[in-house]
């Protein structure tokens, strides 16, 4: 079994702790190797996850918890984003939102997927479970050297 470091953090389904989950994030990432790049875009697809659990995981009167888990590898960070609020149909959000097509201008992505647009664009794998509350997953790796390239890559050379 691969070794690793886990570190959790709960904290009120409320915006203004946001910030301390990116700093906790920022200091992980960076003590890890990551680059300043990917770092701000961990920190762009954690926000989104952590804000999507915000606004629509508990109504107004129940404003319960969110968990982040950020299990530390050697080659890669996962970050987990989980509420055990009002659960959304995944495969629901997946139809309409659509596949995520690189020639599809910004403007048509349908609204209420602009999140879950960004967090698949800057992070290397994602999963969503939808058991009881939502369980986002996302794994960005060092150097990226779990991913396929899909033609991303900017020379072909090595």
């Amino acid at each position: 079994m691969e070794k690793f470091d886990f570190i959790e953090m709960t904290i009120p389904s409320k915006a203004d702790y946001i910030g301390v989950v990116r700093l906790s994030l920022s200091g992980i990432a960076n003590r890890i190797g990551f680059s300043f790049e990917d770092i701000e875009d961990l920190k762009v697809a954690v926000s989104e996850a952590i804000t999507n659990a915000v606004t629509h995981a508990y109504d107004e009167e129940d404003k319960g918890e969110i968990t982040i888990g950020f299990g530390v590898y050697d080659d890669r960070l996962e970050v987990m984003v989980a509420d055990s609020g009002v659960s959304f149909n995944v495969d629901e959000v997946r139809r309409r939102v659509g596949p995520y097509e690189k020639s599809k201008p910004l403007e048509d992505i349908q609204e209420g997927g602009f999140g879950l647009f960004l967090i698949d664009a800057l992070m290397d794998e994602v999963e969503i479970h939808d058991n009881s509350g939502i369980i986002i997953i996302m794994t960005k790796f060092i150097n990226e050297t779990g991913v396929d390239l899909d033609g991303d890559q900017i020379s072909t050379t090595s």
